[in-house]
């Protein structure tokens, strides 16, 4: 039997938030639960918060081919331009592993394009269950070698490439950076996680408190990304290391790190968590924790103060990560 969610009081909830808290609460309780059966109508589903796209930033569709895999991987460049030399990102979009699209976050990254004069590749990697995480994870590398190939034609300084996500795709740039140190032959010098999903065992067999996950993405919808991801039961001892960043023994030689993450969000704790263990294994990772925000805050109300301090924090980490010394000083 189904415990009943007990309420967040308003006094934890981040005051420009908290007017809509009640609303967001019934809609997370009130939403079916994500199965595979609900998959098709929730990936089929338009989102209400995406920004419209922008003509003074180019975007382009390519198809990439992995043929080490017989793949072929759809990506999207964003502010490219031959005879250029501007930073780049590789982005991942979110989605629990099992939804989303990389033309989701194209008008924000267009915005984000614009504000670090750089190239931003996204890539629609293929989403479980019908792919694992040995697929998606290969999507994505493929996706970042191409960038780093590609550099000069893309007008791209191949010394100052980062990896970024968010959600799914925050854990996807964090399994991203592994991969890049372990195979050594693309360097990278930051790597942005937002709110990253980064260990299975949050919400089943390491439980959280009733505040924590209690709206937008929640303990029930955790286990079923992680169980689709995996192609198994997540939490377990059996479940391999090596799909799972927070499971990492050995966090030396990674890309410096931006971590940011809500302190009512069900990946508040492994945030903190990786932030630690980066710093421990001397890493630098700056961690962000915003007080009193869910999952998606930023998305949900990207004119609320709070969500624009968040933006110009992770801003400033990709600048310092570039070498950009203007406009160092946050507002």
């Amino acid at each position: 039997m189904t415990k009943r969610r007990q309420h967040i009081p308003l006094s934890m909830v981040h005051p420009e938030f908290r007017a809509m808290s009640g609303q967001i609460e019934d809609f997370t309780r009130d939403a079916p639960p994500l199965t595979n059966a609900s998959l098709s109508e929730l990936r089929n589903r338009d989102l209400p918060f995406r920004r419209p796209l922008v003509d003074v930033v180019p975007v382009e569709q390519r198809l990439i081919s992995d043929e080490a895999q017989d793949h072929h991987t759809s990506i999207y460049t964003i502010n490219a331009k031959a005879g250029q030399n501007r930073p780049a990102i590789l982005h991942m979009h979110g989605g629990g592993f099992v939804a989303g699209k990389a033309s989701d976050a194209l008008g924000m990254l267009q915005q984000l394009a614009l504000d670090l004069d750089s190239v931003i590749v996204t890539v629609d990697y293929r989403l479980a269950p019908e792919a694992r995480w040995k697929d998606s994870i290969e999507d994505n590398y493929a996706a970042l070698k191409w960038l780093y190939s590609n550099a000069e034609a893309l007008g791209v300084d191949a010394r100052r490439i980062a990896v970024m996500g968010d959600s799914a795709g925050g854990g996807h740039a964090a399994l991203l950076a592994i991969m890049a140190r372990d195979r050594g032959e693309v360097p990278l010098v930051h790597q942005c996680l937002i709110y990253p999903m980064l260990d299975d065992r949050s919400g089943s067999t390491r439980q959280l408190p009733y505040h924590v996950g209690g709206l937008i993405w929640t303990a029930d919808n955790n286990r079923f990304g992680w169980e689709a991801f995996l192609g198994q039961v997540p939490g377990t001892d059996n479940v391999p290391k090596q799909a799972v960043p927070a499971r990492l023994d050995d966090f030396s030689d990674l890309p410096p790190a931006f971590i940011g993450v809500g302190t009512l969000d069900l990946f508040v704790d492994e945030g903190i968590s990786y932030a630690q263990r980066m710093n421990q294994a001397g890493v630098t990772a700056e961690l962000i924790l915003v007080p009193g925000v869910f999952h998606g805050f930023d998305v949900i109300a990207p004119n609320a103060v709070v969500s624009q301090w968040f933006y110009r924090a992770m801003i400033q980490a990709f600048k310092r990560a570039f070498g950009i010394t203007n406009d160092m000083m946050l507002d």
